[in-house]
């Protein structure tokens, strides 16, 4: 799991890097890589976030990552192979990843 940080979506993550990672690991004991902060959205999204929402559009006909926590399952060659909305816990996800592995 890795994490980016995105500050678009009701102001939710204002911090520095450092604090958004202090806050994570503190409240939610968060224990995976966390990356700057990141735009996921408009022009100026970052070419990551491009090639996720062009390879897995989402739910409505829409790319846009619609909230924080949206998360895509990228297989060992590269391959984004799902994408799962915001209220789709890691736990959820966790009985397809043994395909992947």
């Amino acid at each position: 799991m890795l994490a980016f940080p995105c500050n678009q979506f009701g102001a939710q993550e204002p911090g520095t890097d450092a604090e958004i990672l202090e806050f994570a690991t503190s409240k939610y004991d968060a224990n995976f890589p966390m990356f700057s902060k990141i735009e996921v959205n408009g022009n100026g999204a970052c070419e990551l976030y491009q090639w996720l929402r062009a390879e897995q559009p989402g739910a409505g006909g829409t790319d846009d990552i619609t909230w924080n926590f949206e998360k895509f399952l990228v297989d060992r060659t590269g391959a984004v192979v799902a994408r799962f909305s915001p209220m789709v816990t890691p736990e959820d996800i966790a009985p397809q990843l043994e395909q992947y592995l």
